[in-house]
């Protein structure tokens, strides 16, 4: 949908000839923009609440750098994910004001301010090997306007480094927990408050973990209740879950 018929819709709503109902399920087939490499989808902020994001993995640094500058240039903020040294350099050259998250291999570029929410989530890994994906999975949610607190270096070979942080988990909205190795840390914590937890396995470990497999069958086979469990090595999945967990909270 162009500005010229949009601006039609919205004159048909004015005039009460179009329901604002009827509208909204127009603009639910709002069109992409077809870059012939790329179709970006500038819609999905109204259907889902937030912007398209970037999976810069595969991607050429050049045709990430165009998605970013199309995607800003309609006003929507920008989250790019698994971002190579040159994808970094080519995106920061074009467009000076984005931010590199070094540790989480991701960039951010903000266009306009998320609306802030309320409320919190924490973000919690078993040790530092699982930095790389826990803060992937920290810069989305602030990317998407959602307050998080860091939880990190807690695994269960020191479990009393957990438990000093109980009153924390059991006030957040959600709680993120990545752990490699055995996986036990998410069934832990889940047993221990009354909100969602959202596991995320990685693939940190020695060969009988098989690149995180292990973990995620621990995870997905956990007794504990409430755990919810997402792909290996896959932060940006759970802080997106973990941002709108938050802003359903948020919801009159």
């Amino acid at each position: 949908m162009d500005r010229t018929k949009l601006l039609a819709l919205l004159e048909e709503v004015s005039t009460g000839a179009v329901p604002p109902a009827a509208a909204l399920e127009r603009l639910r087939g709002m069109p992409f923009e077809d870059l012939g490499f790329a179709k970006v989808d500038h819609h999905r902020g109204i259907r889902q609440g937030y912007p398209e994001a970037i999976f810069a993995a595969g991607k050429t640094p050049k045709q990430v750098s165009e998605i970013v500058g199309r995607i800003r240039a309609h006003g929507s903020n920008v989250l790019a994910t698994r971002c190579s040294p040159e994808v970094v350099a080519a995106v920061l050259a074009e467009h000076p004001d984005a931010v590199h998250h070094d540790l989480a291999r991701a960039i951010t570029v903000t266009v306009t301010p998320p609306e802030p929410q309320t409320g919190f989530v924490v973000v919690g890994c078993a040790g530092t090997s699982d930095l790389p994906v826990a803060e992937e999975a920290a810069v989305t949610c602030e990317a998407y306007g959602c307050p998080i607190k860091r939880v990190y270096d807690v695994g269960v070979a020191g479990i009393h480094r957990l438990l000093g942080h109980h009153e924390l988990f059991q006030s957040a909205n959600a709680i993120i927990v990545c752990a490699g190795m055995e996986g036990a840390l998410p069934s832990v914590v889940a047993g221990l408050v009354d909100v969602p937890v959202i596991a995320v396995p990685t693939s940190v470990g020695y060969g009988a973990n098989f690149g995180g497999i292990a973990a995620l069958l621990a995870m997905l086979n956990s007794c504990a209740s409430g755990v919810s469990v997402v792909n290996i090595d896959n932060g940006f999945g759970a802080g997106m879950l973990a941002s709108m967990i938050n802003r359903i909270a948020n919801r009159p």
